[in-house]
C-alpha cells in the first residue's frame, strides 16, 4: 500500500483554484516548453498527472501523453475538460501503462508524496521500466530549505500570496515534513489544508536513479535550465536509459 496522502473529491474539485499560482503562464508555460523539446513529438508519461496541468498543454503541443494517478477523484476533474488523455489509476511507484515512453516526468515535488525511501527507489525503478532506449526521466523537485532555519524556527515559507500562504514544516531525523497551506476565500474567510511528505537531496535523487540503471544526463535550477549552484532552492534533473 502506498504511503501517500490521497485527494478526495472536495480536495480535487477545487485544486485548480487553490493552486492558480501554478497555472501562470511564467510558472507553467517553461515547463512545458522543456518537456516537449525532449519528447521532440514522441511519447511521454506523467506520474502523478493530475488534472492535467502540464499533460494538457504538453499534449497540445503534438506530444502523445498518458499519465497514471493514484486519485480517481483528480482524474475525474481532468477528464472534465476534455482532455482525452489515457490514465492509470495507481501509485506512481508500482502502478503500469502500456508501451514504452520517449519521456517519463514528475513535476511540482511530486516524488515526495511516496513517503518512504524504498518507495521513492521503487518509482525510480517504475519509470525506467517505462522508458525506451534512451529515453529520459525527468523530475522537478525543491531542495530542502533547512539551511533558512534559525534556532528555535519551526517552519519555512514556501509560498507567500494574495489568495495563498504556504509553510513547510520538517523533521530532519526522518526526512518527514508536511506542507500546510492557508487559503482565503472571496468572503474572507480562511481554509487551512496539509499535506505531507519525504523530502530527498539531489545526490541521493542520484543514487536512486543509479539503482535504476539511469545515468544523469542535466541538472538545472528550473525549467529555463538556469545553473544549479549550492544557492539554487529547486531542480529539474534528466536521467538518460543507456
Amino acid at each position: 500500500m502506498t504511503s501517500s496522502d490521497l485527494w478526495d473529491s472536495e480536495a480535487a474539485l477545487r485544486y485548480d483554484e487553490s493552486s492558480a499560482f501554478m497555472f501562470e503562464p511564467e510558472v507553467l508555460d517553461p515547463a512545458v516548453d522543456f518537456l516537449a523539446a525532449l519528447a521532440d513529438g514522441g511519447s511521454a508519461l506523467e506520474f502523478a498527472i493530475g488534472t492535467g496541468r502540464v499533460a494538457i498543454p504538453l499534449a497540445d503541443r503534438g506530444v502523445h501523453v498518458a499519465g497514471i494517478e493514484l486519485s480517481e477523484p483528480m482524474v475525474e476533474q481532468l477528464r472534465s475538460k476534455d482532455a482525452d488523455l489515457p490514465v492509470s489509476i495507481g501509485d506512481m511507484a508500482t502502478a503500469t501503462r502500456p508501451g514504452a515512453f520517449d519521456l517519463v516526468y514528475l513535476v511540482w515535488n511530486s516524488i515526495g508524496n511516496l513517503r518512504t525511501q524504498s518507495e521513492q527507489v521503487e518509482c525510480f525503478r517504475n519509470a525506467a521500466r517505462h522508458l525506451k532506449p534512451g529515453g529520459r526521466f525527468v523530475i522537478e523537485l525543491w531542495v530542502p530549505g533547512i539551511r533558512r532555519f534559525p534556532p528555535g524556527q519551526a517552519a519555512v515559507p514556501f509560498h507567500m500570496g494574495e489568495h495563498h500562504v504556504g509553510f513547510d514544516t520538517y523533521d530532519m531525523t526522518t526526512q518527514q515534513g508536511t506542507s500546510h497551506h492557508y487559503t482565503r476565500g472571496d468572503d474572507g474567510s480562511v481554509r487551512y489544508g496539509a499535506s505531507n511528505f519525504r523530502y530527498i537531496w539531489p545526490a541521493e535523487c542520484d543514487l536512486m536513479a543509479q539503482l535504476a540503471g539511469l545515468e544523469i544526463e542535466a541538472r538545472y535550477a528550473d525549467w529555463s535550465k538556469a545553473p544549479f549552484t549550492t544557492d539554487s532552492e529547486s531542480h529539474v534533473s534528466v536521467w538518460r536509459k543507456p
